[in-house]
């Protein structure tokens, strides 16, 4: 996976105000190909878990209550360079510090409530597509 391949999730805050598909139309606009998708919705067990990362920072119990607050989509994308390429399409965190034309700056609410997840390195980026998708499901998209 490593170089190709990268996780991004659809956060609760996009799926629920219906942006969910003009994301992904963006994304693969870009070249990036949907390899795995699913819809779901994340239990306190789970994002803590995805988040543990972050267990220590002041943002951890609103990151994990928001990422449990609805529905969102985790994507395994596809593309060269993958997880600096969707880090670039995405924008910076903060919306009203992104570069037009990205993500971020298209359809985030707020720094808090910025629409996407991407990985943040090729090794993430494999921890985290494992964490929500089989080995199987992804070589099943070959």
């Amino acid at each position: 996976m490593a170089g190709h391949r990268t996780l991004t999730i659809i956060k609760p805050d996009a799926f629920a105000s219906g942006k969910a598909g003009k994301i992904i139309a963006h994304l693969e606009g870009q070249g990036f190909k949907v390899v795995a998708a699913r819809v779901m919705r994340l239990t306190a067990a789970q994002a803590g878990e995805f988040y543990a990362v972050h267990q220590e920072r002041p943002f951890f119990a609103s990151l994990t209550a928001f990422m449990t607050s609805g529905t969102c989509m985790p994507m395994v994308l596809e593309k060269a360079d993958a997880v600096s390429a969707l880090r670039t399409a995405i924008g910076a965190t903060d919306p009203a510090q992104a570069e037009p034309g990205t993500v971020r700056k298209l359809y985030a609410e707020s720094k808090e409530r910025n629409a996407i997840h991407a990985s943040d390195s090729d090794e993430n980026a494999a921890r985290e597509a494992a964490f929500f998708f089989a080995e199987a499901d992804l070589l099943a998209a070959r």
